[in-house]
């Protein structure tokens, strides 16, 4: 009898081995298919249901709440035996309390209240998902079973991880193909060979801070002997930025073949960017006429940097004009200054990104150290005066970087009028 017994026994503890030894084999082949859905670029929602579909018939988990991290917060992306209402609530205040696996004890929210075990799962020491398991029966390996979820967990969780950050690198990627291409085609809409001839020369340096700028420069010659040259800042930076300078810059093209009066021709330029930005965004500006016959300056300054002007015996600022281009419908003021230039100077006009740059103490280039440059160096032609004063942005910035698109015309004239 004891024989039959113990034979009984035998048999018994074998069929438990092989249906365990059977469950296993079918948690390696699930395992293994799962894998392979990674290895195959299976979209993640169906990665999110064969975690599910597994948990539940193959480990037989009764609760489970799969939260993962996405771009805009954490998302409950696999849920089992949970009310759609409890699963509303929002619990991603409390995960910062669990950085290791540990049992959840008695807890005062109503959804965290449902489960027993929670398991947090980390990408280079960042947490990346949380799983929340409940329903646990008393008679179960809970220890080998927490194991195995913790293994599955961490294998579709950092899977999914790679997929969001390499779907970020493709859209990093994207966008700097856009930057570069954004680039490429405002540059072409900067002038890049300026005149330079008996009576006046101009020269610039653009710098657009992150490839593509709201920073705007140009000019005009005319066979009447007249010549216009403007420079503009755009509120903003980027991409908008460039878009509205690249507006302005088809506005400024038509208006001024015009050949309107500087007045009359800079209130339409206004109007034309009050009508597309709608009063939301402005742009300053500063443009020049100077006519070679009579040597005379006429300018209107839109809330611009002032342009400085240096002569052997002079030095000024061009300061009048008008308000900003763009928040008003109608310009409430307007002034054309105007000035004899019966011999040499330097012009320089500039955005206020130049006086934007800071040395490693903090100090900014200030207005008074250009005004001082351009005393000391009106003499020399305008390719060898912006050539000394990169020189000089570049020795006061040191290692600091540029906090700002900056851009710099530089207008020589000249006593001689002779072509």
């Amino acid at each position: 009898m004891s024989n039959f017994s113990d034979i009984k026994t035998s048999m018994s503890r074998l069929e438990r081995l092989e249906r365990e030894l059977n469950l296993k084999q079918l948690q390696i082949n699930r395992l293994l298919s799962i894998t392979q859905a990674i290895n195959s670029n299976v979209p993640a929602k169906e990665l999110y249901q064969m975690y599910q579909s597994f948990l539940s018939w193959e480990l037989s988990v009764k609760k489970l709440g799969f939260y993962v991290r996405g771009e805009r917060g954490w998302n409950c992306e696999a849920c089992i035996g949970i009310d759609e209402e409890l699963l509303q609530h929002d619990i991603s205040g409390y995960f910062e309390k669990y950085s290791y696996l540990k049992n959840v004890e008695d807890h005062d929210h109503p959804l965290i209240r449902e489960f027993d075990v929670v398991i947090p799962v980390k990408h280079k020491d960042h947490p990346i998902a949380y799983v929340f398991i409940g329903g646990f029966n008393d008679d179960e390996d809970m220890y080998s079973k927490v194991q195995f979820i913790t293994t599955i967990t961490n294998i579709i969780a950092v899977a999914i991880e790679n997929k969001r950050l390499f779907k970020r690198q493709l859209e990093q990627e994207r966008l700097k193909r856009e930057m570069e291409l954004g680039s490429e085609i405002q540059l072409r809409l900067i002038p890049k060979n300026l005149p330079s001839k008996k009576c006046y020369e101009l020269a610039s340096i653009y710098k657009p801070m992150l490839g593509v700028g709201g920073d705007y420069y140009d000019f005009m010659e005319f066979d009447d002997g007249k010549i216009v040259f403007c420079i503009g800042d755009i509120s903003g930076k980027g991409v908008a930025a460039a878009l509205l300078m690249a507006n302005f810059q088809a506005n400024f093209h038509t208006l001024i073949n015009k050949r309107a009066a500087l007045d009359e021709f800079v209130r339409d330029l206004n109007h034309s960017v009050n009508l597309i930005t709608a009063g939301d965004w402005f742009i300053t500006f500063f443009i020049a006429e100077y006519d070679i016959n009579e040597r005379r300056l006429r300018y209107i300054n839109a809330g611009h940097s002032p342009p400085m002007v240096a002569t052997i015996d002079s030095f000024f600022l061009l300061d009048r004009g008008s308000t900003m281009l763009g928040p008003f419908t109608d310009l409430p003021e307007m002034e054309v200054g105007e000035h004899l230039l019966d011999e040499s100077a330097m012009i320089l006009a500039f955005t206020d990104g130049l006086t934007d740059i800071r040395n490693r103490s903090g100090d900014f280039l200030s207005e008074k150290m250009l005004h001082d440059f351009v005393k000391h160096n009106h003499d020399l032609s305008a390719t060898t005066f912006n050539k000394l004063l990169m020189d000089k942005i570049e020795s006061f910035k040191g290692d600091q970087t540029y906090p700002d698109d900056f851009t710099i015309l530089t207008c020589k004239i000249l006593l001689d009028s002779s072509e």
